[in-house]
């Protein structure tokens, strides 16, 4: 097996220590003022997220993953996400950590689910 910056596959139970890792982090006050900040100048437009919240989202999410053998950058976190999702339908907690960590740094989507009829809107 040659040394390189190909990440080590986790386990889930792994996977899920780093997820933990990761949504700790988004909670650290720098972290959270980081995000605050790139949220107030999106202004709720999906545009401007990608353009200022996605940035700061994907450099904590690059802090932790990689003393764990991701690349420190964009693919790293790729591959992290793509390795969170495998395990998402294996793990509910998985599954229930990755929609905590995705509602961090995506906005609330309000689409109708797939295949609704003309139903009534379910009160909050």
């Amino acid at each position: 097996m040659a040394a390189s910056a190909q990440a080590a596959p986790l386990s889930a139970e792994q996977a899920k220590a780093v997820l933990a890792e990761v949504i700790k982090a988004f909670g650290a006050p720098e972290n959270a003022q980081r995000m605050e900040e790139a949220r107030d100048n999106a202004c709720n437009d999906m545009g401007k997220m990608l353009q200022f919240l996605l940035p700061v989202a994907t450099q904590i999410q690059q802090d932790v993953i990689k003393a764990y053998g991701f690349s420190s950058d964009g693919e790293g976190v790729l591959k992290f996400a793509r390795l969170i999702k495998s395990y998402e339908s294996q793990d509910p907690e998985i599954a229930s950590m990755s929609g905590k960590l995705k509602a961090m740094f995506l906005p609330p989507m309000t689409l109708p689910p797939h295949g609704a009829g003309t139903g009534g809107v379910a009160a909050s």
